[in-house]
């Protein structure tokens, strides 16, 4: 799961939209150095990347990737879940759009940003300056992500190419979407991991 996800579920949750993410930018025992609050989103956004890795509609959806890009299939795959989840937020959002929802969280999360790493700060201010989380409902817009992931990170350059992957197995990933994330939702909500 990606950004919009973790927002998403970590609302369902009732859990600290802050610990949910931030977790990527934090190694080690959370409980160390933060409060137990966002120690808990933090663990809680490492369950749900567990969870979601071991799902078996998750094995199948990477085994839609080229042999030679499976090695990148899930960091594609976090970014297209996040496309199905705003592109049919009305099914799965709280109330409102996602414009509405990113509002939201913002206003949330903002005023307390500065507290934490540089890396934190910068993404979560391109997240809202570029609108990511509306945006994700375009595909093109997803092809831009992994673009500019790939551009980023030279080692993982395999990435700008599986929006074919994406493109060609477009509906089978749409239907596993539909599968997996309403057991994410209910795992979330019910606490069960």
């Amino acid at each position: 799961m990606n950004i919009l996800a973790h927002l998403h579920l970590a609302t369902l949750a009732d859990s600290s939209l802050i610990g949910n993410t931030v977790a990527d930018f934090i190694k080690g025992d959370p409980y160390v150095v933060y409060n137990s609050d966002i120690a808990d989103g933090i663990m809680l956004h490492r369950k749900i990347d567990s969870l979601t890795d071991n799902l078996f509609e998750v094995k199948q959806a990477k085994l839609l990737f080229r042999k030679s890009h499976q090695r990148v299939a899930s960091i594609t795959l976090d970014i297209v879940w996040d496309h199905f989840l705003s592109k049919h937020w009305v099914s799965y959002g709280l109330q409102g759009s996602v414009a509405e929802f990113n509002q939201t969280t913002k206003a949330l999360i903002q005023p307390y940003v500065t507290a934490y790493s540089v890396e934190y700060q910068h993404f979560m201010n391109a997240m809202w300056q570029g609108q990511w989380l509306e945006n994700y409902a375009s595909i093109d817009f997803v092809g831009d992500v992994l673009r500019g992931m790939a551009n980023r990170r030279p080692k993982l350059y395999l990435l700008k190419e599986t929006i074919v992957d994406i493109k060609q197995h477009y509906a089978q990933l749409e239907s596993l979407f539909f599968l997996l994330y309403p057991k994410i939702c209910l795992a979330v909500k019910e606490g069960i991991f």
